[in-house]
């Protein structure tokens, strides 16, 4: 029911969107139809007529929902054809675009755990190295940035692979690797996070001992980890199928996410609440996979509360790299603070760098430099702002995933540049609206990763047997479950700060966002993309700052641990003070299967 509730709920919001922004949905039919056509008030009556509008949203929306239960969408307002036969193809293409994205992803994942994986499966995890740049790097590039350089490089330049339109396989992997791409660095990232706590378990110690092959040891790793990470594998499923606009913009790819884009901006209501309600479908749809292939994958550990948890202590990160990008990018924005970000000089048009412009210029003769830094101040505060709001919104709303669930697979299914469209519409257009619209949606990833993990903790032995002996729920919860999850949530949520930047950027791109002559680095990117073959200097140097921030991000997540432990003070014996204090012995193996015997947790169903 409560789900049910929430998808009427966003849909009636949609039908709802032209009298929430307060303009006559005729108007905008009227130029979405022919932007020659003069609105007169007798043709702006005839729209109205046509469409119906003169009997109010409620009527309009009846009538929708009750073609759907004939099997029809309504008609389009500003094609004047069905609904279901054109979306029918969009929903198709970006299904076999977000299939070829997900392979894309997979191999960038698993190219990013390999190190991992190969030291992990021979015990030699002590000489992994950190690292993470170049995943971070790939991970911060803006979509719309990857397909821009895909196109005028490979596909216009080098005339490898056809570049725009729809037309076969072919036309599909230019795509898929703009796609897939930064969305495998992140999982990639989410996996190697979890590695560690898998091949310190004692079956892969054993396993080790007894000469079981390397290559089956991390085949078993990579099973215990993925559970962790399966709702969000399917959170990307949807906004890899709906969120990927600009994408489908630069690569003129007739998706779902165009589709529904073109009838935001043009108020088609029956394509919009059609497109909106199908995301909505498939995001429940990968969910209800996602959570019945992790009751498969460690159902029985769930239920006899074998598992082990993955997030233990992690020793000090280096710190050397994190200061270092700070350092970069702190002096990268100080340098160009004291410069005029709109300063116009038209004789001085896309000049390449040199002394007096260290990243040269736009096409309109403005210091690229000066319109990075000054930027920044808003688009990395805001990223921050939103990033924290996330982060706590998500922990506290995944601890509770009877509540935060539907909530999760419904809101996964609006893609920010359609929440962007929502919130404008109906608090206006201003500085915080795209904030805003991110908002809504960032939480939803660590409200899932949350939930996931939180799952898997609750099924741990030492949790049993911490039980057994008499803590209560809020020692559980203070001391044992979020001392282990709020950790790897936190590193998620620095992971996705460069991610929540580009969204923020990608509602610039798409005109949502700030507006000239603002330098936010969205619109930034959007204005300097037509030069990028001729000035490619006013595209590279913000495509450089994202990608520092990216690193910087990554890099700073693995600082994020346990804390340690508490320490106690001097003693009657002469303990000094700050002595850490020992560990318990380990229990017996019959001891602990005993407790978890004894008090084992409930199952979701009882």
């Amino acid at each position: 029911m409560w789900r049910t509730l929430l998808v009427a709920c966003l849909v009636c919001g949609i039908g709802l969107l032209p009298w929430l922004s307060r303009t006559d949905p005729a108007l905008t039919v009227l130029r979405a139809r022919s932007a020659d056509r003069d609105p007169d008030p007798e043709t702006l009556r005839a729209v109205r007529d046509q469409l119906g509008l003169d009997d109010g949203p409620l009527t309009l929306l009846g009538r929708w929902l009750g073609g759907l239960l004939h099997g029809s969408a309504g008609t389009s307002w500003v094609s004047g054809s069905q609904v279901l036969p054109g979306f029918g193809l969009a929903l198709g293409v970006s299904l076999l675009l977000m299939a070829g994205a997900l392979a894309v992803a997979a191999a960038t994942a698993a190219a990013v755990c390999a190190p991992t994986l190969r030291l992990g499966a021979r015990g030699r995890l002590a000489d992994r190295r950190p690292g993470g740049t170049a995943t971070a790097v790939l991970a911060a590039l803006p979509e719309f940035l990857v397909a821009s350089v895909l196109v005028s490089v490979i596909g216009v330049q080098l005339g490898w692979l056809p570049a725009l339109g729809w037309y076969g396989p072919q036309w599909m992997v230019l795509p898929s690797l703009a796609i897939g791409l930064p969305a495998g660095a992140v999982l990639g990232r989410l996996l190697d996070d979890l590695l560690p706590g898998a091949f310190g378990e004692p079956w892969a110690m054993a396993a080790a001992a007894r000469g079981v092959p390397p290559t089956s040891v991390a085949r078993q790793a990579v099973r215990r980890c993925v559970p962790g990470l399966l709702p969000n594998v399917a959170l990307f499923v949807v906004g890899l199928t709906g969120g990927s606009v600009a994408v489908e913009q630069v690569f003129d790819i007739p998706g779902i996410g165009r589709l529904t884009l073109h009838a935001a901006l043009s108020q088609d209501l029956p394509v919009l609440q059609t497109g909106t309600l199908a995301l909505v479908l498939l995001a429940a749809s990968a969910g209800v996979l996602a959570r019945l292939a992790a009751r498969l994958l460690v159902g029985p550990a769930l239920r006899d509360g074998a598992l082990q948890s993955l997030h233990r202590p992690r020793p000090p990160a280096p710190r050397t790299l994190p200061l270092l990008y700070a350092g970069l990018l702190a002096a990268v924005v100080g340098a160009g603070l004291p410069r005029d970000p709109i300063a116009l000089d038209t004789l001085a048009r896309l000049q390449a760098p040199s002394p007096q412009h260290p990243f040269g210029t736009d096409a309109l003769g403005r210091d690229v430099l000066a319109r990075i830094s000054h930027g920044a101040l808003t688009t990395l505060g805001t990223a921050l702002a939103v990033s924290a709001a996330a982060l706590v919104t998500g922990l506290l709303l995944g601890l509770l995933p009877r509540l935060s669930g539907p909530l999760v697979d419904t809101l996964s299914a609006v893609p920010p540049v359609l929440a962007g469209l929502l919130v404008t519409g109906v608090m206006g257009s201003g500085p915080w609206t795209p904030a805003f619209a991110v908002a809504v949606v960032a939480w939803s990833p660590l409200a899932a990763h949350t939930s996931s993990l939180l799952r898997q903790e609750r099924a741990t032995a030492h949790l049993a047997a911490t039980r057994a002996l008499g803590a209560g729920r809020l020692h559980l919860l203070v001391h044992e479950l979020l001392p282990a999850v709020a950790p790897p949530v936190a590193r998620h949520a620095l992971l996705r700060l460069p991610g929540i930047a580009l969204s923020l950027a990608a509602l610039g791109f798409l005109g949502l966002g700030a507006q000239p002559p603002s330098p936010d680095w969205g619109l930034l990117l959007s204005e300097n993309q037509p030069y990028a073959e001729r000035a490619p200097w006013a595209v590279l140097f913000p495509a450089a700052v994202l990608a520092l921030l990216g690193a910087l991000a990554v890099t700073a997540a693995g600082g994020v641990r346990l804390p340690r432990r508490r320490t106690r003070p001097a003693g009657p014996a002469g303990t000094p003070a700050g002595t850490p204090v020992p560990a318990p012995p380990r229990r017996p193996e019959r001891t602990v299967a005993r407790l978890t015997s004894v008090s084992a947790p409930p199952t979701e169903e009882r």
